[in-house]
C-alpha cells in the first residue's frame, strides 16, 4: 500500500495531465453536438436559399450564338436482296440523311449592367441580381465547301441561331434576335447537342448573303450566385458593371481590365478563341470538335457575386479552434496549481470548459439574428463574464482573477481577428500559437517537477493564498 501511495505521489502530475487529456476529450462532444447543430441550420439555410433562387433564377450560363444550317448527306450501306435465280445478293443502297452544320461568330461581344439585390426567405437571405446585356456578334456566310458539302445538299431555309441558356425562367420577356436588317422571336427550346435548355430563332437570306452579318440581342434576365459566357468568337470582348463592391472574378479567363471600388465594380475581358476546346466550325458526325457541355464549361469565364464569408462559415472556422482554446485555459489553471499552491478539482475544469462550449452555441445562434460583430461581442462577453464571476471564488484571488479575464479577451480577441484575416489566417494563427508556447516555455522553465511530485500537494489553506 505504502508502495502504491508512493507511486502515485511520484506520478501526480502525469495523473493530472492524463485528467486533463481526458476531459479536453469529453469536452469535445459537445463540440460536436454544437458542429452537428450549425449542419442542420446550414443546410435549412442552403434550402431556404435554393428555394428563393429557383424561383428567381439561378446562376446564369450565356453560351452562343451558334448558327446551325442543316444539310443532306449520302449514307450509303450493302443489303441483302434476293436475285431472280433465287440467290441472294449483296446491293449498295444509297439513303439520304439530314445532319447539322455548326459555325461559330468571327466576332462575340457583350455590353451588360448588372444590379445585384438581397432577397429574404424568413431569416436567411440569398444573393439575386437583374441583368440587361446586349449582345452583338458577326457572322460570316457559311463556307461549306472546306467541309466537302455541295451546295445543292444545304438547306438554307432551315437555318437557326441558337443559344444555350441554363435557367430560362429568369428571362421575363419575349426575346428578339436581330439578324442583318430583321428582328426574329427567339423561340424556347435547345438546339445545341448536349444541352438542355436553350433559345433558338430561325433565319433567312443566308444562301444570298456576301460579307459579314450582324446580329444582336438585347436579354434582360434574373439569376443568383454569378454570371459566365463562352467564348464562341475568334475574339471575344465581354464588358460588365455593377453596383456590387466585392465581386470575384472566376473561371478560364480574369479580366484584362477591372475598377473595383466601395461603389461597385467595372471589368472587361478580352479574350481569343485559342483558349477554347471546341472548334470555329463543325457537322454533327465530328464530336471531337464540337461545343459541348463539357468543353463550354471549361472555357466559361465571369463573375460571382459573393457576400464574403458568412456567418455559418465564420461559426465553422471558430469551432475548429475550440479544442485548442479550451487547451490553453486549462493549461493556464494547471500552471495556478503549480506555480500558486492551488488545488482545483476536475469539476471545476469541467465546468469553465462547458461555459466555453456554449460560447460556440450562443455564437451560431445569435449569428442568426445580428451581424456576426455583434454576435460574436455578446457571446464571447457573456461567457468572459460567467468564467471571472466562477473563477474569483475557485481561484481565491483577484490577481488570478483578473489574469484569467485576461486570457480569455486575448483568446476571443484573437479567434475573431483570425476569422476576419481570410487569406492570412494560418500565418496570425500560427504566429498567435508560437506566442503562446513561448509564453508557457518561459513560465514553466524553472519548475522542477520531479522535486514538486516528490514535495506532495499543496497544503496552504485558501485563506493563506487569498489577496
Amino acid at each position: 500500500m505504502a508502495r502504491l501511495a508512493s507511486f502515485l505521489k511520484r506520478c501526480a502530475t502525469i495523473f493530472k495531465v492524463a485528467g486533463m487529456a481526458f476531459l479536453l476529450l469529453l469536452l469535445l462532444i459537445p463540440l460536436g453536438l454544437i458542429r452537428s447543430v450549425l449542419q442542420e441550420r446550414l443546410g435549412r439555410r442552403n434550402d431556404a436559399v435554393a428555394d428563393i433562387t429557383s424561383s428567381w433564377g439561378a446562376a446564369q450560363k450565356i453560351i452562343g450564338p451558334v448558327l446551325i444550317v442543316p444539310y443532306r448527306h449520302a449514307i450509303k450501306s450493302w443489303r441483302d436482296q434476293p436475285a431472280s435465280d433465287g440467290k441472294v445478293q449483296k446491293v449498295e443502297v444509297v439513303e439520304w440523311a439530314v445532319a447539322n452544320a455548326c459555325f461559330l461568330p468571327s466576332t462575340f461581344a457583350v455590353d451588360g449592367d448588372i444590379t445585384p439585390m438581397t432577397l429574404h426567405r424568413g431569416i436567411y437571405k440569398a444573393v439575386v441580381y437583374r441583368g440587361r446585356l446586349v449582345l452583338a456578334a458577326q457572322f460570316a456566310r457559311p463556307d461549306f465547301g472546306s467541309l466537302r458539302i455541295e451546295d445543292k445538299d444545304v438547306l438554307w431555309e432551315d437555318a437557326v441561331v441558337a443559344f444555350a441558356i441554363p435557367d430560362l425562367r429568369g428571362v421575363k420577356k419575349q426575346l428578339q434576335l436581330t439578324w442583318g436588317t430583321e428582328n426574329r422571336p427567339l423561340l424556347p427550346g435547345s438546339k445545341l447537342r448536349g444541352f438542355t435548355s436553350g433559345v433558338f430563332a430561325r433565319v433567312g437570306g443566308l444562301r444570298e448573303s456576301e460579307g459579314w452579318i450582324p446580329m444582336r440581342l438585347e436579354l434582360a434576365f434574373n439569376g443568383s450566385d454569378g454570371l459566365s459566357f463562352a467564348p464562341v468568337g475568334e475574339k471575344n470582348t465581354v464588358k460588365l458593371s455593377s453596383p456590387w463592391p466585392d465581386p470575384s472574378f472566376q473561371g478560364a479567363f480574369l479580366p484584362s481590365e477591372r475598377k473595383i471600388t466601395p461603389e461597385g465594380f467595372e471589368a472587361t475581358w478580352e479574350v481569343s478563341y485559342y483558349g477554347r476546346d471546341y472548334a470555329q466550325q463543325w457537322i454533327d458526325p465530328e464530336a471531337s470538335t464540337a461545343l459541348n457541355p463539357s468543353s463550354a464549361n471549361a472555357s466559361l469565364f465571369g463573375v460571382n457575386f459573393l457576400t464574403g464569408i458568412d456567418a455559418y462559415r465564420n461559426v465553422e472556422r471558430a469551432i475548429k479552434y475550440g479544442a485548442l482554446f479550451l487547451t490553453l485555459v486549462f493549461a493556464a489553471f494547471f500552471l495556478f496549481e503549480i506555480l500558486s499552491a492551488l488545488r482545483i478539482h476536475p469539476f471545476q475544469y469541467a465546468l469553465v470548459g462547458a461555459a466555453f462550449c456554449l460560447f460556440y452555441l450562443g455564437l451560431l445562434s445569435l449569428s442568426e439574428f445580428v451581424a456576426f460583430g455583434l454576435a460574436y461581442l455578446a457571446a464571447a462577453g457573456t461567457t468572459t463574464l460567467l468564467i471571472t464571476f466562477y473563477c474569483a471564488k475557485v481561484l481565491h484571488s483577484g490577481r488570478r482573477t483578473a489574469i484569467v479575464t485576461g486570457l480569455l479577451t486575448a483568446i476571443y480577441g484573437f479567434l475573431y481577428i483570425a476569422l476576419q484575416l481570410q487569406d492570412y489566417s494560418l500565418l496570425f494563427g500560427t504566429a498567435g500559437l508560437f506566442a503562446v508556447l513561448a509564453v508557457l516555455i518561459h513560465l514553466t522553465r524553472g519548475i522542477d517537477w520531479y522535486a514538486h511530485d516528490q514535495a506532495g500537494p499543496p497544503g496552504a489553506s485558501p485563506e493563506e493564498e487569498r489577496t
